[in-house]
């Protein structure tokens, strides 16, 4: 009696693409089309940053050349050496006010996202409503009240003055919030049943798994600060109370035509921004990917 064969298997499917279909470009297409762009978004800081190589009569040529034919470092000696432009304590305060302030906005959103996302109580609701309006509202329009309020506390021209009114975020009590909802709360009820309270669970549970989120937070409070030019013109009024955006300014209209002495301000006001994103890429990635999961 013949026995019954098995079929062969069938082949298995080419894990290559397949090249005549009209649809499907190949990765190397893509890839260049991915270099072109990163080239098209890096080219004004790589021109910021030969620019600041240049002598004085090169910086102004037409047409700019990319390549500095006599490379120099006479502009950055001559920022970082001028009695008139401390850029070195500009530097600083603008790290120590931006330090500060994501630390605090950090702090203040954490504590009110995390019961608007886990915990139940009257008026719940009218509290996020209120927090999310809020960012409507035109931060120019509040100038004025938290001048006068900084005036009443003594903190004109002190870098209190361009830390202490932004701590508290709007945006970063519901980008927090959001982020805290789409953790699972199998977690926070089994920390429950081992006897922990709401602070345990808050400081042990929480805020080790949203590390990605309160990163991303940081950063962007940061940066916010680093970059605020309007605020500190009207609170900070010496020159050593100076931060780097207001600073950098009054270099500007002193040497107007100084392209090389300019870029070199600019390169420096950039670099720890360009370095802290380098650092917390990978966060920043999960904490905005993440922060959108649940509403």
């Amino acid at each position: 009696m013949a026995t019954a064969t098995a079929p062969a298997p069938a082949p298995a499917a080419s894990a290559a693409p397949d090249k005549d279909h009209p649809g499907r470009k190949p990765p190397i297409l893509r890839y260049l089309v991915l270099i072109g762009l990163a080239l098209l978004f890096i080219s004004p800081l790589l021109f910021m940053l030969v620019t600041s190589f240049k002598t004085r009569s090169e910086a102004t040529a037409v047409p700019p050349t990319w390549v500095p034919s006599d490379p120099t470092g006479q502009a950055y000696k001559e920022i970082l050496n001028a009695s008139d432009t401390p850029v070195f304590t500009w530097f600083f305060n603008s790290l120590i006010a931006a330090s500060a302030n994501a630390a605090l906005v950090v702090a203040t959103a954490a504590l009110a996202a995390y019961p608007l996302a886990r915990m139940d109580f009257r008026g719940k609701k009218i509290v996020l409503a209120t927090i999310i309006a809020t960012l409507f509202v035109p931060p120019v329009i509040l100038i004025i009240p938290n001048y006068l309020i900084v005036g009443k506390l003594q903190w004109l021209d002190t870098l209190t003055a361009v830390i202490i009114p932004t701590a508290a975020s709007a945006f970063g009590v519901f980008f927090l919030r959001q982020f805290f909802l789409s953790l699972p709360r199998e977690l926070e009820e089994a920390a429950l049943l081992d006897g922990a309270n709401k602070w345990q669970i808050f400081l042990r549970v929480i805020v080790p798994l949203s590390k990605p989120a309160l990163v991303t937070l940081a950063v962007l409070a940061f940066l916010t600060n680093w970059n605020d030019f309007l605020w500190p013109v009207y609170v900070l009024f010496s020159p050593e109370s100076q931060t780097l955006p207001p600073g950098l300014s009054t270099l500007q209209s002193a040497n107007n035509v100084r392209y090389d002495v300019i870029m070199a301000g600019a390169v420096i006001a950039s670099a720890p921004v360009l370095a802290l994103y380098v650092m917390a890429q990978r966060f920043i990635i999960e904490g905005v990917s993440r922060s959108g999961l649940k509403g």
